[in-house]
């Protein structure tokens, strides 16, 4: 491929990448608006489901956030009554966060959400498996890089 090729939008992956997503968040904007959640609310959700209890900075590395942008996040959770933050007992310097029993129970409302989202469309259980798999050793390859 030459470089005016290379050099076209259509041919970059990170517009590709950019594109796809833009699109599935689409997908999950009205499936999230029924729970009352945006999607970064959501994955911070799934993330405590998957294990509660957890320092802010472990959810930070989890979820790829800064404080910066995680901060404010959890506060509006944590307003909407579905998680607490506090400083840990064992080491003063480090906040954790837990579920609210009303945060455990949005994940049995939120369980029809994986199933829901490709509702309608012709993409396969199998692709998205088989297509999740190569963006995690992409990410995978390229974290090592850097």
């Amino acid at each position: 491929m030459n470089n005016d090729e290379l050099m076209k939008l259509d041919n970059q992956l990170c517009f590709a990448f950019y594109a796809c997503s833009r699109e599935i968040t689409k997908l999950y904007r009205p499936l999230l608006a029924e729970l009352g959640l945006t999607y970064t609310q959501y994955i911070t959700l799934l993330a405590l489901w998957e294990q509660d209890n957890v320092s802010v900075k472990e959810l930070g590395a989890k979820l790829l956030l800064d404080s910066g942008t995680l901060t404010p996040l959890l506060k509006k959770l944590e307003s909407m009554g579905l998680l607490t933050r506090a400083r840990d007992k064992s080491d003063e310097r480090h906040l954790v966060v837990r579920l609210t029993m009303k945060g455990e129970q949005l994940r049995e409302k939120a369980s029809c959400v994986p199933v829901r989202l490709f509702e309608g469309t012709d993409v396969e259980p199998e692709e998205l498996f088989a297509l999740r798999k190569q963006v995690q050793t992409l990410m995978s390859k390229m974290s090592e890089a850097t």
